[in-house]
């Protein structure tokens, strides 16, 4: 098959991890004999640096023309100005509204060769496999907003939801998991914001056409506390944005670290093969302090490009074959930096790379 792949390097690490996921989908290409298209385009402080705007609108028709997109990371300290008329983030939300990218879902899996790297007791690692779904396209970095300016001491930004924002993300939840242990946890704050009563009235009635789930409803508050006290306990967990934007941070500790985790960015545009046409790109930032070294984890990178396979273009075989050569890899000991251990092989984003295409060919 052939396949149209839109690359957005963005900035700091971002370049080395996409690079090396894209040497991974080489490779699986040559191997299963697919042929993929890929097409470099601007995001982020790059394309502020080079064209003056975070999210040209070549980028948008490209990303709107492919079958998926893979993205690294966006922004760093010389963009920070909050003052300044366009950040690296501006592009990133603009993208996500631009292709109606609703839900993303973000997988955490424990590998058991991993254990170590977090800082919490193996014990309570033990059986975690859950999949936590952000709605992104509204409440409280979407809504109605005024900065505060020089002058000024008073600022808000309106966590602002519809019925149809929400039911679209809870059906999408709704059948993961159904496809899974049927188990789903709906997250709010129902107790005191107003546009939590909304979500809990909608989950309440949405969730009740699927009588095969086990449906639980979990304030923020107390979310934050179980994912730390019995993580294992969730399966499927779905919320707003902003809740979902800190709750997938802290989620991310319990594999050690954010360089081992994908994510993907699912919405209702269709690309040529009547599948979602999704964003991949792993759930850490740009790491600014670390880029250019060569010591970046391009785990959770490839592990999108695996997603975007399986969600995008449907490939399930192929996109277990690149986490099958990820296992392969961390069971032999090698590590970079982030998750090193005592014991562990350390080595490069780029050696790192060539590993797992190495056992990808081996298979």
């Amino acid at each position: 098959m052939d396949a149209k792949i839109v690359v957005l390097a963005g900035d700091g690490i971002g370049p080395e991890v996409t690079s090396e996921a894209r040497k991974v989908l080489e490779a699986l290409g040559k191997r299963f004999s697919h042929s993929f298209n890929f097409d470099e385009q601007l995001m982020g402080g790059i394309a502020i640096d080079t064209v003056g705007n975070s999210l040209p609108d070549a980028t948008v028709e490209a990303c709107r023309s492919a079958d998926a997109i893979l993205l690294g990371a966006v922004g760093g300290p010389k963009w920070d100005n909050p003052n300044a008329k366009d950040r690296p983030e501006r592009g990133l939300l603009g993208i996500r509204k631009a292709l109606n990218l609703f839900a993303n879902v973000r997988p955490v899996k424990i590998h058991p060769q991993l254990v170590s790297a977090s800082t919490l007791k193996e014990e309570v690692l033990q059986g975690v496999d859950m999949i936590v779904i952000r709605e992104l396209t509204g409440g409280a970095y979407f809504g109605p907003r005024q900065e505060a300016g020089d002058a000024a001491f008073e600022a808000y930004d309106t966590m602002l939801y519809t019925r149809p924002e929400i039911e679209r993300v809870l059906r999408t939840a709704a059948e993961m998991a159904l496809a899974r242990s049927k188990k789903l946890t709906s997250v709010d704050k129902a107790n005191v914001l107003a546009s939590s009563r909304l979500w809990r009235r909608v989950a309440t009635q949405v969730l009740a056409e699927y009588p095969d789930l086990q449906v639980e409803h979990v304030l923020v508050d107390a979310m934050a506390m179980h994912l730390i006290r019995h993580p294992a306990s969730y399966d499927v967990i779905v919320t707003e944005n902003l809740f979902g934007d800190i709750l997938t941070d802290e989620a991310s500790m319990l594999a050690g670290s954010m360089g081992m985790l994908p994510s993907a960015s699912l919405g209702d545009i269709m690309n040529s093969r009547q599948l979602p046409l999704g964003l991949y790109e792993p759930i850490h930032g740009s790491a600014p302090d670390i880029a250019g070294q060569g010591i970046s984890n391009p785990l959770a990178t490839i592990l999108s490009a695996a997603m975007l396979l399986r969600h995008s273009l449907g490939l399930e075989a192929e996109a277990a074959a690149i986490e099958q050569a990820v296992d392969a890899v961390l069971n032999e000991g090698v590590r970079t930096p982030d998750v090193a251990h005592t014991g562990s092989e350390v080595v490069g984003t780029p050696v790192m790379g060539d590993l797992v295409v190495q056992k990808l060919l081996q298979q």
